[in-house]
């Protein structure tokens, strides 16, 4: 049904649009994607749709915020999940009119009509920025661990100045208590305290979180799409394989591997929904 579609589009580019942009560019970009977004709508006879799915992305995007706690947890990504599956798969399918009526797309997976290239694109879109949504959602909501050195704002453990300068002042409080005679004294030995060379700041890595899950679930919807399932096992097995030196420096609470597994299962989760949802309904002649 194209109103899944036409829901899916609008929360992903409203996703995209405000992890890149700020401020007054963030507001055109909003009002252009809309604008298009009704115009493509209106070509292909389905503009009150488009309408009903810019104010659900509008209640997507207060409720899912970018910074801070979302608002009734997971709930929304549920939500939003059956709903679209609701649409896909009770509501029949419309005669396209307008000026794409009768027009099919030449694609690898064979022609498409336009209602069906409108959720495909949806469906696109929601893997990229709003898969990350989600699986930061996911991981407030269930209240996962987030690693320190995960953690944006993290600072080493001892990099702070406090806790040398704490020790410095013990040591010449107690040195000023005790007497020291004259004769006790090396010559040779320096007794002014030598300075502690800075330790380094932590190394974090390369943080490519945020493209490497856009990239993991749209090739896991590909693969999963042309059926390379022997693929899709081997990648998603080569991801653990990547991450088992990270995980195994796990502490005793096991916050690093239920980050990682959290993050990890929810991502797919979305990838593979994506690639039902559109199996289903090229099944059903969309």
């Amino acid at each position: 049904m194209i109103l899944a579609g036409l829901i899916l589009l609008p929360i992903g580019l409203a996703d995209v649009l405000r992890r890149f942009l700020r401020g007054r560019a963030l507001w055109i970009g909003i009002a252009v994607a809309g604008v298009l977004l009704l115009v493509l709508a209106a070509l292909g006879g389905a503009y009150l749709y488009a309408v009903a799915g810019l104010a659900l992305a509008a209640l997507w995007v207060w409720l899912l915020p970018l910074d801070g706690r979302p608002r009734l947890s997971f709930w929304p990504a549920a939500l939003l999940a059956v709903l679209v599956v609701a649409l896909v798969a009770f509501l029949p399918a419309r005669v396209t009119t307008g000026l794409f009526a009768g027009r099919w797309l030449a694609t690898p997976f064979g022609p498409i009509g336009f209602d069906l290239l409108i959720l495909g694109l949806g469906v696109f879109a929601v893997l990229l920025e709003t898969g990350n949504v989600i699986v930061r959602a996911a991981l407030l909501g269930e209240r996962a661990e987030i690693p320190e050195d995960v953690a944006p704002d993290h600072e080493a453990p001892g990099a702070g100045t406090g806790a040398s300068a704490g020790t410095g002042a013990s040591a010449s409080a107690v040195a000023g208590l005790v007497a020291v005679s004259p004769g006790a004294v090396d010559p040779g030995t320096p007794t002014a305290s030598e300075p502690t060379p800075p330790m380094p700041a932590a190394d974090h890595g390369f943080r490519g979180g945020r493209l490497i899950g856009p990239l993991e679930r749209v090739i896991v919807l590909l693969l999963t799409l042309f059926a390379a399932y022997p693929l899709l096992a081997a990648m998603l097995a080569a991801k653990g394989i990547v991450r088992f030196p990270e995980i195994s420096r796990d502490g005793v609470n096991g916050g690093r591997a239920e980050y990682f597994l959290v993050g990890s299962l929810v991502s797919w989760v979305v990838a593979l929904g994506g690639a039902l949802l559109l199996w289903w309904a090229a099944r059903a002649g969309l």
